[in-house]
C-alpha cells in the first residue's frame, strides 16, 4: 500500500492520516501484528507534524482498533471473533475479515424506490425523489448471521452491476470518489418477524441486535441510511466508556 495524502485537498489532513490508517491496518500483515511504522519516519514521510500524525493514530486508539505500548510501538488491537466495538467504525465484511473469518452473502437485491417521509427527511431530499436500495444477507460458515438494507442519497449513481458481495465502502470510494467518514448509530434489542426469521433461517421472534446508522462524508453529508439485524448469539458488541 502506497503511504500518501493530498496536502491540496479540501479534506483535513486529519482526516485523510485517520483514513489512510483505517486502510493500512486491513492489511493482513499489520492484522497479524506488525507493528505500524515508526511516528517520525511515517510523519516526515507523509510531509506532515507528528502532533497531526498522531491525531489520527489517537482515533483509532479511542476507537479500539490501534493500542500503544510504551517502548514497544503501537499495533491492531486483536478482537474475538464475532464480536465488534462500538467506536470501531468498518464495514460487517472487514470487521470479520479482521477477525480472520471468511465472511459469506446469501442474498443480494438491488432495486430503486421512492423516499418516504423518512427518507426524504435523513437525506433533505423531496417526497417521492428516486434512492437506489441495497439488501443483503450476510454470514459465515454457512450461518446467516446479519441482513442489512441500504438506502443511498440520490447523488450517489449506484448501479446493479456492482459487484455487492465486496466491502460497500470500498465499492463507494474506488468507484464512486464517496468516502464514508462517519456515522451516527442507534442500537436496540428487536424480535425477528415474519420476514427476517425467513432472510436469517431463524424462529420468528428470535432475539436480534438492529443497529439503525446514518453514514456520513468528511464534509458532514449523508450519504446511506441503512439498518442491519444481527443474530444476537453470533454477534456481540463491546463498548469501552470513560468516567467524565
Amino acid at each position: 500500500m502506497k503511504l500518501e495524502i493530498d496536502h491540496k485537498s479540501c479534506i483535513p489532513l486529519h482526516v485523510q492520516v485517520e483514513q489512510m490508517l483505517r486502510e493500512l491496518i486491513m492489511l493482513q500483515e499489520y492484522v497479524d501484528g506488525k507493528l505500524l511504522p515508526n511516528e517520525t519516519a511515517l510523519a516526515s514521510r507523509l510531509g506532515i507534524s507528528r502532533n497531526t500524525l498522531r491525531a489520527g493514530i489517537d482515533k483509532l486508539v479511542y476507537d479500539g482498533l490501534l493500542e500503544r505500548k510504551r517502548g514497544v510501538g503501537t499495533r491492531v488491537v486483536q478482537q474475538k471473533v464475532g464480536s465488534a466495538r462500538l467506536g470501531s467504525w468498518i464495514s460487517f465484511t472487514k470487521e470479520m475479515e479482521k477477525q480472520g473469518i471468511e465472511v459469506e452473502t446469501f442474498y443480494t437485491a438491488f432495486s430503486k424506490i421512492r423516499a418516504d417521509q423518512k427518507l426524504s427527511e435523513i437525506f433533505s431530499i423531496g417526497l417521492g425523489v428516486e434512492v437506489c436500495c441495497l439488501e443483503r444477507v450476510k454470514g459465515y460458515k454457512g450461518v446467516r448471521v446479519l441482513h442489512s438494507i441500504s438506502y443511498f442519497h440520490p447523488r450517489i449513481a449506484l448501479t446493479a452491476k456492482e459487484d455487492f458481495t465486496k466491502p460497500l465502502y470500498d465499492i463507494l470510494e474506488n468507484k464512486y470518489d464517496v468516502i464514508a467518514s462517519s456515522s451516527f448509530e442507534k442500537i436496540s434489542a428487536v424480535v425477528a418477524d415474519k420476514k427476517l426469521s425467513e432472510m436469517l433461517h431463524i424462529d420468528k421472534e428470535f432475539p436480534l441486535l438492529c443497529r439503525d446508522r446514518t453514514v456520513t462524508d468528511p464534509g458532514g453529508r449523508v450519504i446511506e441510511y441503512n439498518i442491519h439485524h444481527h443474530r444476537s448469539d453470533k454477534f456481540v458488541y463491546t463498548v469501552s466508556i470513560e468516567r467524565g
